[in-house]
């Protein structure tokens, strides 16, 4: 079975609910766990273009803002449906997610 890594960068606010959905996909799971993640505050910044419709910040502002990086390992044969999860509660137009394939498969 292969794996990858997810990276979401995500508001605290919205936390327990990232959380929730992926362990409703089976997103997480390491043998006889579920619900494995890890994550920390960061600093993201980002600038909202013409035809953006930002959660946060403003049109043409380079803001920085706390979030949460989430780390989350993942079965690639689940990876589509985790990614759709993940975005039903990300508040941002964009959310950030990274996905790094494991080789310790």
């Amino acid at each position: 079975m292969a794996f990858c890594k997810l990276e979401i960068f995500i508001p605290e606010t919205h936390l327990k609910k990232l959380q929730s959905s992926l362990q409703q996909v089976g997103a997480g799971q390491i043998g006889n766990y579920d619900s494995c993640l890890s994550y920390h505050k960061v600093i993201g910044t980002f600038r909202p273009l013409e035809n953006a419709k930002p959660y946060i910040g403003k049109k043409f502002e380079i803001s920085a803002e706390e979030e949460m990086k989430v780390e989350v390992r993942v079965d690639t044969e689940n990876l589509k449906q985790t990614i759709e999860a993940v975005k039903k509660v990300h508040p941002y137009e964009e959310p950030v997610i990274n996905i790094i394939p494991l080789l310790n498969n």
